[in-house]
């Protein structure tokens, strides 16, 4: 709802099978699809690597951050930002011998690195998508 909030058409999945929750089209008619993931305080959230295409210029993770007795902290994250790894955005393959989970790009979420998703903020990322068009 917050998407179309700001004049933008929301097409949801039939199907969660490709890792997009949705779709958000622009006045321009331009499309990025979305991933959304929710955590409650802080932790670790992922998706499967087979699921999200760092390589798409349109695709994005659209975290939600719950704490008890507070609006959720939303942030828009490009797929992009998995191409360097650091401590917040990690790259796990898990191809060591006796590791069984699939390969999943994840996100460390802290007190101590929490500034970091500060440039990826809905209400600072949103503006991109209505003014410069980035879908």
């Amino acid at each position: 709802m917050e998407f179309a909030s700001y004049g933008l058409e929301i097409y949801s999945s039939e199907v969660d099978d490709h890792g997009v929750d949705f779709i958000v089209k622009d006045k321009n008619g331009r499309f990025c699809e979305i991933q959304v993931k929710s955590l409650r305080n802080k932790g670790y959230v992922f998706v499967q690597k087979s699921k999200f295409d760092i390589s798409n210029k349109n695709l994005y993770l659209t975290l939600l951050l719950f704490e008890n007795g507070k609006s959720p902290d939303m942030f828009i994250i490009p797929s992009g930002v998995w191409e360097k790894p650091n401590e917040v955005f990690v790259d796990r393959n898990y191809d060591k011998p006796g590791q069984k989970s699939a390969p999943e790009y994840g996100i460390n979420i802290s007190l101590k690195n929490y500034d970091i998703l500060d440039i990826f903020r809905f209400q600072e990322v949103i503006r991109e998508f209505t003014e410069k068009k980035l879908c």
